[in-house]
């Protein structure tokens, strides 16, 4: 599957605006971790844009939510190892251990564009230009801020060699590359 063939996908099945731009923010981090890893950056991209493809479909109820996407997926023909990150994602719902580096990778890339995302509209000019990396790291530590958010997803960027200073900085800045593009 292209990528305009995956965004014809993502607004069959996503309204909102703003599920669709952490879509798009998703891929860029995880095209951005491709490149600092060496891995297929098609790929990856991919995974970060299509994982949520469910999460209307299935109201928001994690313990199906990843698993309704794979489906769709599969019977699309997409590469397994997308649909097996995607299904990874979210642990809640395979209820297995994520073991590879590609499950570890989006399941951190795709939360800390919720982590990021959060701290910058705390700004008061709700611009991701203006978050800093240590920002967004002292937002992870308060217990109350961006509750939804899994933290300890985040930090499985260090299970795929990349220290959380250095993983954060580098999402921040592929989010700040399509910042018009997401209205952040």
């Amino acid at each position: 599957m292209d990528r305009q063939k995956a965004i014809e996908l993502l607004h069959q099945y996503i309204k909102s605006t703003n599920m669709l731009n952490h879509c798009f923010a998703s891929e860029a981090v995880m095209r951005s971790l491709a490149l600092r890893l060496g891995r297929d950056e098609d790929k990856w991209g991919m995974a970060g844009l299509l994982h949520d493809l469910d999460v209307e479909l299935v109201k928001g109820d994690m313990y199906v939510h990843g698993q309704e996407t794979g489906r769709i997926l599969k019977e699309l023909n997409v590469d397994p190892e997308i649909i097996d990150a995607i299904r990874m994602h979210n642990e809640t719902s395979s209820g297995e251990k994520r073991s590879k580096e590609f499950q570890f990778a989006l399941a951190a890339g795709e939360t800390i564009t919720g982590m990021i995302v959060a701290t910058a509209l705390v700004y008061p000019d709700k611009k991701i230009e203006t978050v800093q990396p240590k920002s967004v790291i002292k937002r992870m530590k308060e217990s109350k801020f961006a509750a939804s958010v899994r933290r300890e997803n985040i930090m499985e960027c260090e299970k795929i060699g990349i220290p959380l200073n250095e993983f954060v900085e580098l999402s921040l800045n592929a989010m700040k590359k399509i910042s018009n593009q997401i209205g952040l």
